[in-house]
C-alpha cells in the first residue's frame, strides 16, 4: 500500500488479508484501545461489513463525508470498502460485529436492510427497540465469546435479527425483496461498484446482468431516482471524493484512479457534478483558504 493510499485494514490496525468464507469477528473498541487511544483514523476494509454498537459513552462518527456526533446507544452499519473513523472519549466502548461479504450476501435476502448501503443510527427517547438491539449485540459477543458452545449458525442468525432490526429503527422498507425491480436495482449497484472505473457504456452493465436497457433503466430509476448512466458517474465521483479528501494524491493521479486519462476533462467532470474544481473542493474539505 502506497503511503498517501487510504489505509485498508483486516480489522483496525492489522493489515489487510484475505478471509476464510463465513468470516466473521466480533470484539469491543476498547479492546484495541492501545492502537487506537480513542482517535480511529479514516481506513476501510475491502471484503467486510462492520455493525458497530456503541453502548456507552459518546463521540463523532465519520462515514465518508458525513459526521455524526453521538451518545449511546447508537448503531453503524458500514459495507465493505466504505471509508469511516471515529473520535471517542476514554469511557466510551462499543460492540463491533464484522462479517465477510460472502456471509452478508448469503443472508441478504433474508433480512430487512440494504447491505450496500451506509447508515447511522441514534437513540432517541425511550423506544423498547433499542433495549432489544442491545441484548441482541450483548448475546452475539457472549455467544462468540464462549469457545466451548459457540454455534455460528446461532451467530448469523442473531446478526440477521441486528440488521433487520436495524431497518426496523431506520423505517427502512425491503424494496430490493419485494419486486423484480428492486432487485434488479440493487445487482446493478453492486456491478456497478466492480466496474464504475472502467468507463463502460450503459449496453455492458446490459449485458451483464442478462436484462434489456428499458427493464435496466426502469430498475435504476424505481430504486435510486437515477439513470443508470448517472448511477455510474455518482459513483466515480464519490470515488474521486474519497481519494481527494483522504489522501494526499494529485488531481491528475486521482482522475486516472477512476478512469480519466485526460486531467482537464476530469476536472470538467468533477465541476459538473460537485460545483466546484477538485483542488477547491479539497481546499474545502481541508479546511485551507484558496
Amino acid at each position: 500500500m502506497a503511503k498517501n493510499d487510504i489505509p485498508s485494514f483486516f480489522v483496525y490496525g492489522e493489515p489487510s488479508r484475505s478471509l476464510d468464507v463465513g468470516f466473521l469477528h466480533v470484539e469491543t473498541v476498547m479492546a484495541r484501545r492501545s492502537v487506537h487511544f480513542g482517535h480511529v483514523a479514516p481506513h476501510k476494509h475491502p471484503s467486510m461489513g462492520q455493525i458497530t454498537y456503541w453502548f456507552k459513552g459518546s463521540g463523532e462518527y465519520r462515514i465518508d463525508e458525513q459526521t455524526w456526533s453521538f451518545s449511546a446507544p447508537a448503531i453503524s452499519f458500514v459495507p465493505s470498502k466504505v471509508i469511516h473513523g471515529f473520535d471517542v472519549g476514554e469511557q466510551s466502548d462499543a460492540i463491533v460485529v464484522s462479517v465477510s461479504d460472502d456471509l452478508l450476501a448469503a443472508i441478504e435476502p433474508q433480512i430487512e436492510l440494504d447491505l450496500d448501503t451506509s447508515m447511522m443510527l441514534i437513540g432517541d427517547g425511550p423506544d423498547p427497540g433499542w433495549a432489544r438491539l442491545g441484548t441482541l449485540l450483548e448475546m452475539i459477543a457472549d455467544e462468540y465469546r464462549d469457545e466451548v458452545s459457540k454455534d455460528e449458525k446461532v451467530l448469523v442468525g442473531l446478526v440477521s435479527v441486528t440488521l433487520s432490526m436495524m431497518a426496523r429503527l431506520a423505517g427502512a422498507k425491503n424494496i430490493h425483496a419485494t419486486s423484480p425491480e428492486g432487485a434488479l436495482g440493487m445487482a446493478l449497484r453492486r456491478v456497478i461498484d466492480d466496474h464504475y472505473k472502467q468507463a463502460w457504456s450503459v449496453g455492458r452493465y446490459v449485458d451483464l446482468l442478462a436484462t434489456t436497457p428499458h427493464l435496466l433503466d426502469k430498475a435504476a430509476r424505481e430504486v435510486f431516482g437515477q439513470s443508470v448512466k448517472d448511477l455510474v458517474l455518482d459513483r466515480r465521483l464519490l470515488e474521486a471524493k474519497r481519494l481527494l479528501k483522504f489522501t494526499i494524491r494529485s488531481v491528475e493521479d486521482i482522475g486516472r484512479e477512476i478512469g480519466f486519462e485526460d486531467p482537464a476533462y476530469f476536472s470538467r467532470f468533477f465541476r459538473n457534478r460537485a460545483g466546484e474544481a477538485p483542488a477547491a473542493w479539497r481546499r474545502r474539505q481541508i479546511g485551507q483558504e484558496p
